[in-house]
């Protein structure tokens, strides 16, 4: 495997009901069936009580991101013979109500997303109350510390953007365009503002409906058109790139297409071109490494990243990586 440029270094440890998750639009219930079954095929590795873990995350329907961070947690779960729930909602309040449904029900760890830290912050706290250990995942590695969180896992997001805007350096990029789609979202700002910090070039912020392919097409497309000398355009999420991409097409421009997070698409676009690089942040390993995490610090009161995050990224993936991990993406992994 082509060795990747990583910018940083990776420190890691070795829906209340299904119905409450909401299946993705990336596979239904045949994905679903899927995950069942192989979790099916495992064995616990350990012979600890049946402790039960949640994980609520800020995920809206249809994001393969989420479905590779559930994959990663189901996996690890039945390693460590714990139940796994799972549920997400996209809307920070809702969200907030499902850790609070957490903290109802009794498990025995949360994991739980940032993005709208401000939203969730009297659900972690009464998590806390409760004697709930609590581990962040993705969003929120500022605030993670501050609501008294075991650690974070997950990027540092200004780091990753800073990354973005030193290879659109290196590509001799002026012009680029960073692409929003989920106003609100901390994290997404924070990319961008790590894109502008190292990017020797102009960036401008673009605000989509993320929840409309349609209108995240039809945005990037004018401004590309209104726009001439935009020369990269970045994606803050994996199904977006192809969407940037078919913006860049009916705009007639030569902008190059950059995004955040990997998944199959994403891959072969790296492959065929199309793509001029991917960050990766491997979200199998935040959802195996919350999950073995919240285990190893109630059998052992274990805890990693001495007060900072646990880094899973970034790193970047261009063409002559995508190859060695065509194979792991197509079975969901990466």
């Amino acid at each position: 495997m082509a060795r990747f440029r990583t910018w940083v270094g990776i420190a890691v440890a070795g829906a209340l009901t299904v119905s409450l998750a909401g299946c993705s639009s990336t596979g239904g219930k045949r994905a679903e069936d899927a995950r069942k079954a192989a979790a099916a095929q495992g064995r616990a590795a350990v012979n600890t009580p049946r402790w039960t873990f949640a994980m609520i995350t800020h995920s809206g329907d249809g994001d393969t991101f989420w479905d590779i961070v559930q994959s990663g947690a189901e996996q690890a779960a039945v390693k460590d013979n714990v139940d796994f729930l799972y549920s997400h909602d996209d809307e920070a309040h809702q969200q907030a109500q499902l850790v609070d449904a957490a903290v109802d029900k009794k498990v025995d760890g949360i994991i739980v997303t940032l993005a709208k830290p401000d939203a969730l912050r009297a659900a972690v706290a009464r998590a806390r109350k409760a004697g709930i250990p609590v581990v962040t995942v993705n969003s929120g590695s500022a605030e993670s510390r501050e609501f008294g969180a075991l650690t974070h896992i997950g990027q540092d997001e200004t780091i990753a953007g800073e990354a973005v805007g030193e290879e659109l350096d290196e590509r001799g990029r002026k012009k680029a365009l960073c692409v929003l789609h989920e106003q609100g979202n901390v994290g997404h700002e924070q990319r961008c503002d790590g894109v502008a910090k190292t990017f020797d070039g102009t960036v401008d912020r673009l605000y989509v409906n993320g929840t409309s392919m349609p209108d995240v097409q039809s945005a990037i497309e004018a401004k590309l058109q209104a726009d001439k000398s935009v020369d990269a355009v970045v994606t803050l999420g994996a199904p977006y790139a192809d969407t940037a991409v078919r913006a860049r097409r009916d705009a007639g421009s030569d902008a190059e297409v950059a995004t955040f997070d990997l998944n199959a698409k994403v891959a072969a676009g790296l492959q065929d071109g199309t793509l001029a690089f991917a960050v990766d942040q491997q979200p199998y390993l935040q959802g195996y490494e919350a999950v073995d995490l919240l285990w190893l610090y109630k059998y052992n009161a274990d805890v990693l990243g001495g007060g900072k995050p646990v880094l899973t990224g970034p790193q970047i993936i261009t063409k002559d990586d995508a190859a060695a991990l065509a194979e792991y993406t197509k079975r969901g992994t990466r």
